[in-house]
């Protein structure tokens, strides 16, 4: 895997982040919460345009969305007791698939 790539995989990890942080943050209303939510998103918005230098951008900012939506997804469920139904899990796990179809069938680098 390609240096881009892992960039691309740390930027949607940090995206799952700052998505979970604005919960936290209660509307920007909490200093830590906040500070966190902004500077992992500010890390993440500058990791994806690193990894955008090489990688499609249609491909980079899609794998970067499934990552912080799966990751959210799955986050909601554990850390904020969301519903856990069978569509929501299919429906995640065609984001994990769709991830993996983008990976596997981006030009080479």
């Amino acid at each position: 895997m390609s240096t881009a790539w892992i960039v691309l995989f740390v930027a949607g990890l940090l995206e799952v982040c700052w998505s979970i942080g604005l919960k936290y943050t209660e509307g920007f209303t909490r200093l830590l919460p906040s500070v966190f939510t902004l500077t992992t998103l500010a890390a993440s918005m500058y990791l994806l345009a690193k990894a955008a230098q090489t990688l499609p951008i249609g491909t980079a900012y899609a794998v970067w969305v499934g990552i912080g939506a799966v990751g959210a997804g799955i986050l909601g469920i554990v850390l904020f007791k969301e519903p856990v139904t069978l569509p929501r899990l299919l429906f995640l796990g065609l984001l994990v698939v769709s991830i993996i179809g983008l990976k596997l069938t981006a030009p080479a680098n």
